[in-house]
């Protein structure tokens, strides 16, 4: 084996099977079943604009410990939006925010504080086309970013 120019002899049975057990070990570490395992499930109805009896268009966005919204993207009609924000993370407290100076139209409601496993819906009403994005401004460093594009 060589390490830093030098050459070296592994010369007892005892270190060669100590460092194959080793590399065994270290490789299930970092393989894709312990980041399955962690990965939180997306739940039902996430990203689908669905229309309730009241007519208002009901949307559900997630968000977890990996700093995305699922979907990061969505489109809805002019009209009464009905948006609920589920927190599936284990750790990160989130929020969501429209950016005002970047919308069309200003859009007032947004959701100020969410704990892991808590959800929060809120009512808004569009009118202006065009794109919305809405961020959690305690990750917006990190990417955390979205878009409600409304329909012309």
């Amino acid at each position: 084996m060589t390490a830093g120019g030098r050459t070296t002899t592994l010369r007892s049975g005892g270190t060669l099977l100590g460092l194959v057990v080793l590399s065994g070990v270290l490789t299930g570490c970092s393989g894709d079943d312990a980041g399955a395992a962690a990965s939180p499930s997306t739940a039902a109805g996430v990203g689908e604009v669905t229309t309730g009896p009241d007519g208002v268009q009901e949307i559900t966005v997630q968000t977890q410990d990996d700093y995305v919204f699922l979907p990061d993207s969505f489109t809805v009609d002019p009209g009464k939006v009905r948006l609920t924000v589920v927190n599936v993370a284990k750790e990160m407290t989130h929020n969501l925010e429209f950016t005002d100076d970047e919308t069309p139209a200003p859009i007032a409601a947004g959701v100020s504080l969410l704990a892991p496993g808590q959800e929060m819906t809120i009512d808004f009403e569009v009118a202006e086309p065009g794109d919305y994005p809405f961020a959690c401004t305690f990750h917006l460093q990190l990417g955390q970013v979205g878009t409600m594009t409304v329909r012309g």
